[in-house]
C-alpha cells in the first residue's frame, strides 16, 4: 500500500491517540503534523516585518555599489583561506569557519583569540573604498553548543533532544548557544537542522530531531526564537533553517543523494519544520546538497542548489521568505555545468550568498565576467545583495559595534551552560529494557564500569565536536566536562568504581553491578552513511562492544548497558546480554546527566526518572531501514514513542539475533578509502626512509622530505588526499592483516578511484595492489589539468604481472619518483567495472 500524505496523517493521528505500547505506562506525546495535508507551498507571515525606511536605505546602498562590490558581498570564503586584508580588498560580505577550523589553526584558541580575529575581519570590512561601509558577517556550524570551540559546553545532539520532547528546553539551549557564539565574536549560526530523517542509514541522522515531522515542526520555532531573540540583544545571533529541502529523505539514506518523494510528501513531511521557522522570523535558509526527483509527478527538480522552482518560486515567492539563501560547502560544484568557482545556474536559481571556502578569488572573477556577459542578470545580483543587507541591518550589524563590544565577547564563562546541558542529558535518555527492575542502582555498592566509551568524551560527543568528524580528539580537549565514568564515580564514590575498558582479567563476582558504555564512534555527514549493502548491526562495525558484554554477562551480576549512537541500531545480541539497556544517543560533555538517572539518591529514593521517548523507531532486524511510524506494515522492535520509566512493568524477552552475513543487499564495491569507510584501511605515506600514518585528523598536513600530504576535496568536503611529490614517495592503504576479496568484488573487478591531477608527473608514477605495480605515468599525463576523472584499472592487469589476489592487505598504492601532484578519493575495488566502456586496458600500462 502506498503511503500518501492523507493516510500518513490519519495513521499518525490514530497512533497519537492509541499508542499505549507494550510498555504499560508508556505513552506517546505526539500529534498529527496538521489536520489536513497541504496541496502547495503555503504563504508564511514572518514575525520579522519589512521596514519601509530600512528598505529605502538598502536600495540607496545597493545603487551606490560597483559590480565588484556587489559580487564581493555574495561571496563567503573560509577563514583558513582569507585574510582580513583580503576581506577589505575584495569587499567580502561574509566569512565562515568549517568544522575543525580555528583562528591561526589553533584548536585551543581562547574566546579572546576568536574575538580578535572577528574584530580584524570587521575592521577590514569597514575600511573599504565603498560609499557606504558594509560590515562582514561570520557564520559557524554551532551544532550542539558552540561545538567548534575549546572549553564550550556541548549539548546532546538533536536526536537526543527529540527524545526529550521538551520544546522549552530546546529554546533555552538555543539561547545558551547564541550567547556562547557571541562570546567568540561570531554573529551567525548555521542551525537548526530541520531534516525529517526517513532512512536511518544516513550519516546525519543524529542531526535530526525525529522521523516524525510533528516533532521537527514543534521544535523549529523555539530553536529559531532562542537563537535570534529580537535580533538586537547581545545574546542573539542570526539563525539558519537548513537544509532546504528533503535532505532527510534521500534514497537509501545516501548523503547528498536523491529524494524521490512526491510533491505532497515533500510539502507535508520534509518541509514541516520550515513553516514555523519562517513564521518565527528565521533570517537565513541554507540550500541542501540533495536532489529531488518527484517520480510520481514526473518532475525532476535536480540539485536543490540549481532549482529555481524550489529556491525562488517556492521559498521566496510562494512562502514569502525575504531573508537570504546561503549555499552549502562547495555545493555549487554539484550543480550540472558548474565548478567550485563558477555557477551562474545556482545564483540564477536563487542562492544569494555562495559558500566558496577556498576558490573564492576565481569565483569572484568568474561571477563578475558572467554578469558582464549577461549570463547572470544584474537584477539577480541586486536582489541577492538586497537580501544580504536586509539581514545585516535587521541583526544590528550596521549599529557601529565591533564584535569585541558585545557584552559577552571574549568571556570564557559565557561558553558554559553545564546545568542546562546536564538537564538535557537526563531528559534525552530512553530506557529500552529494565528486566527485573535492575535500575535504578543503589549508591554505596561496588560497580564495575566497562566499555570503550565510558571514559571517552569524543565518543560521548560524536561528530561536529571540536573537529568536523569529531575525531582526533582526546579527553583533555574537553577541559570543562565529565565523562560518563566521571559521573558514575561522582554518584557512588570513586573508591566504589573500577574501570576496565575490555574487562580483561576482571572477576565480575567482586562487584554488585556492571555498567557497560558502548556504541558508535564519531562521524559526520556522508562519512557516517551506511551503504545499501551494510546493516544496522552495531556489532558488525564494533565487535569490541559484543566482546566486552560477553565478558561480563551471565556471571550472576546485573549488567546495565548504556548505548551511545547517532541512530537506532540493531542490537538484539547486546540487549540479550543486558538486564537493562539505555539509549543515551550522543549526550555531549555532561556525562553526569547519565548517572543522575541510573542511580538512586543516598536515601534509596529515585533520584531522577527516565522521561525520554523514542523519536525514531527502533529496528527489529538488521536490514529494517527505512522504518517510520505511519508506514504500511510498520513492525519495529520498539515503536516510535516507546520509553520505559521506573514505574513500568514491561519485560523484554530474548530476541532473535540472526542477521544476513553478506549484508542487506547486492553490492559490487569494496571500499578502500571512501567517505563512509575511511577506517576500513589505514593510509600511510613513505618518504626517504620515513613511514607516517595519516590518521583521522583531516586538518593535519604532513610534510615529509619528498612529499606533502593534505586533505582536499574531489567530490565532497574533505573526501580526498592531495599529494605533492618532489621526489620518490609512496601512498598506501593497508589493512591490519590480509583478507580475501569478497565474491561481489572479484568478478571482472577493477581498482577504481577518482583523481584530480594538478601537476603532470615529471617521472614515473606506479599504481599497485599488494606490491604488484603498473606504470600509469602516461595515464596521469593525460589527466593533468582536467576536472575530476574516474580511473578504472582491471585487477586482471595486476594478476598478469604476478599479483596473488586470493588475500590482500594493500589494495591500493601510488608511488611517484619525481615532481607530481594529484588528489585521490573514493578508492574502491568494484566488481564488473573491468567491463565498463571507460575501463582501462592492460595495454595502457607500460
Amino acid at each position: 500500500m502506498k503511503t500518501t500524505p492523507h493516510n500518513y496523517l490519519m495513521r499518525r493521528a490514530v497512533l497519537a491517540a492509541t499508542l499505549a505500547l507494550s510498555a504499560g505506562a508508556v505513552t506517546a506525546t505526539v500529534t498529527a503534523a496538521q489536520s489536513a495535508p497541504l496541496k502547495d507551498w503555503p504563504h508564511i507571515t514572518s514575525a520579522v516585518k519589512q521596514d519601509k525606511a530600512m528598505e529605502a536605505r538598502i536600495a540607496q546602498i545597493v545603487a551606490g555599489m560597483t559590480l565588484a562590490q556587489k559580487v564581493g558581498q555574495i561571496t563567503q570564503p573560509e577563514i583558513k583561506f582569507i585574510t582580513p586584508e583580503q576581506v577589505r580588498e575584495y569587499y567580502i560580505g561574509s566569512v565562515l569557519n568549517g568544522g575543525g577550523s580555528w583562528p591561526q589553526g589553533n584548536k585551543y584558541a581562547t574566546a579572546a583569540d576568536w574575538v580578535k580575529l572577528a574584530d580584524a575581519y570587521y575592521d577590514a570590512s569597514m575600511s573599504t573604498d565603498m560609499k557606504v561601509q558594509v560590515p562582514v558577517i561570520w557564520g559557524i556550524d554551532a551544532m550542539h553548543g558552540n561545538s567548534n570551540m575549546y572549553g564550550a559546553t556541548l549539548f546532546p545532539h538533536n536526536i537526543g533532544l527529540g527524545a526529550a520532547r521538551d520544546k522549552k528546553l530546546v529554546g533555552e539551549m538555543a539561547q545558551a548557544v547564541a550567547k556562547a557564539v557571541r562570546a567568540t565574536g561570531i554573529d551567525w549560526v548555521f542551525a537548526p537542522t530541520l531534516a525529517v530523517v526517513r532512512d536511518d542509514r544516513w550519516g546525519r541522522t543524529y542531526e535530526s530531531f525525529s522521523e516524525d515531522p510533528a516533532i521537527v515542526k514543534d521544535y523549529a520555532a523555539a530553536y529559531v526564537q532562542g537563537l535570534q531573540g529580537d535580533l538586537k540583544a547581545d545574546n542573539t545571533v542570526v539563525a539558519t533553517a537548513k537544509h532546504f529541502v528533503g535532505d532527510g529523505g534521500t534514497a537509501e539514506g545516501k548523503d547528498r543523494g536523491v529524494n524521490r518523494s512526491s510533491k505532497a510528501d515533500m510539502i507535508n513531511i520534509h518541509a514541516q519544520g520550515y513553516y514555523p521557522a519562517l513564521q518565527a522570523g528565521v533570517q537565513t535558509v541554507m540550500a541542501s546538497f540533495n536532489s529531488w526527483n518527484d517520480v510520481d509527478g514526473g518532475v525532476d527538480y535536480g540539485k536543490m542548489h540549481g532549482s529555481k522552482a524550489l529556491l525562488t518560486d517556492a521559498l521566496k515567492t510562494k512562502m514569502g521568505f525575504d531573508g537570504l539563501i546561503v549555499s552549502d560547502w562547495n555545493a555549487i560544484d554539484e550543480v550540472p555545468g558548474c565548478t567550485v568557482d563558477s555557477c551562474p545556474a545556482s545564483i540564477n536559481a536563487g542562492v544569494d550568498m555562495v559558500m566558496v571556502p577556498e576558490h573564492w578569488k576565481t569565483f569572484i572573477a568568474n561571477t563578475i565576467a558572467q554578469v558582464e556577459k549577461g549570463q547572470i542578470p544584474m537584477s539577480r545580483i541586486d536582489d541577492a545583495v538586497t537580501r544580504i543587507l536586509r539581514v545585516k541591518l535587521r541583526a544590528g550589524l550596521f549599529d557601529g559595534k565591533k564584535p569585541s563590544q558585545n557584552a559577552y565577547a571574549g568571556k570564557q564563562e559565557a561558553l558554559q551552560a553545564r546545568a542546562l546541558a546536564r538537564q538535557a542529558v537526563r531528559e534525552s535518555l530512553v530506557l529500552l529494557k529494565n528486566n527485573g527492575g535492575v535500575l535504578p542502582l543503589a549508591r554505596g555498592k561496588k560497580v564495575l564500569v566497562v566499555g570503550k566509551s565510558a571514559d571517552n568524551l569524543a565518543n560521548q560527543s560524536g561528530g561536529w565536536s571540536l573537529t568536523w568528524q569529531g575525531t582526533d580528539n582526546k579527553n583533555s580537549d574537553y577541559p570543562i566536562s565529565d565523562s560518563i565514568l566521571a559521573g558514575i564515580q561522582d554518584a557512588v564514590g570513586k573508591a566504589n568504581v573500577t574501570f576496565s575498558e575490555n574487562a580483561a582479567g576482571v572477576d565480575v563476582a567482586q562487584f554488585d553491578a556492571v555498567i557497560a558504555v558502548i556504541g558508535e564512534t564519531p562521524y559526520a555527514e556522508g562519512d557516517g552513511d551506511i551503504g545499501p549493502s551494510g546493516t544496522l548491526r552495531l556489532s558488525g562495525r564494533h565487535p569490541e562492544d559484543l566482546a566486552v558484554l560477553q565478558a561480563v554477562a551471565g556471571k550472576g551480576k546485573p549488567v546495565v548497558t548504556v548505548l551511545m549512537s547517532g541512530r537506532p541500531m540493531y542490537v538484539n545480541d547486546l540487549l540479550n546480554l543486558s538486564d537493562s539497556f539505555v539509549a543515551a544517543w550522543l549526550p555531549g560533555t555532561e556525562g553526569k546527566g547519565v548517572a543522575d538517572v541510573l542511580f538512586r539518591k543516598a536515601d534509596g529514593r529515585v533520584n531522577t526518572d527516565f522521561r525520554g521517548k523514542l523519536s525514531f523507531s527502533w529496528p527489529k532486524s538488521a536490514c529494517q531501514s527505512p522504518l517510520n511510524v505511519g508506514d504500511a506494515k510498520y513492525d519495529p522492535l520498539f515503536k516510535f514513542g516507546y520509553g520505559l520509566n521506573y514505574h513500568s512493568k514491561a519485560s523484554v524477552p530474548q530476541l532473535d539475533t540472526s542477521y544476513p552475513a553478506g549484508g542487506c543487499g547486492k553490492t559490487t564495491a569494496m571500499p578502500i578509502y571512501a567517505p563512509a569507510d575511511r577506517s576500513t584501511y589505514a593510509l600511510y605515506v613513505s618518504s626517504a626512509g620515513q613511514r607516517v600514518a595519516l590518521g583521522a585528523d583531516l586538518n593535519a598536513v604532513f610534510k615529509l622530505p619528498t612529499v606533502k600530504v593534505e586533505t582536499a576535496q574531489v567530490n565532497t568536503q574533505q573526501d580526498a588526499k592531495r599529494l605533492t611529490w618532489s621526489g620518490p614517495a609512496k601512498l598506501e592503504a593497508q589493512a591490519a592483516k590480509a583478507a580475501p576479496l569478497p565474491v561481489y568484488a572479484s568478478q571482472d573487478a577493477a581498482l577504481q578511484f577518482d583523481v584530480i591531477v594538478a601537476v603532470a608527473p615529471q617521472g614515473k608514477v606506479a599504481v599497485g595492489v599488494d606490491g604488484t605495480e603498473l606504470d600509469a605515468s602516461a595515464i596521469f599525463q593525460r589527466l593533468a589539468g582536467k576536472e575530476k576523472q574516474t580511473v578504472k584499472m582491471p585487477l586482471a592487469c595486476f594478476s598478469a604481472r604476478g599479483a596473488a589476489l586470493s588475500a590482500i592487505s594493500v589494495p591500493f598504492s601510488v608511488a611517484a619518483d619525481a615532481t607530481f601532484s594529484a588528489s585521490f578519493a573514493n578508492v574502491q575495488i568494484v566488481g564488473g567495472a573491468a567491463k565498463d566502456a571507460d575501463a582501462l586496458k592492460c595495454s595502457d600500462f607500460k
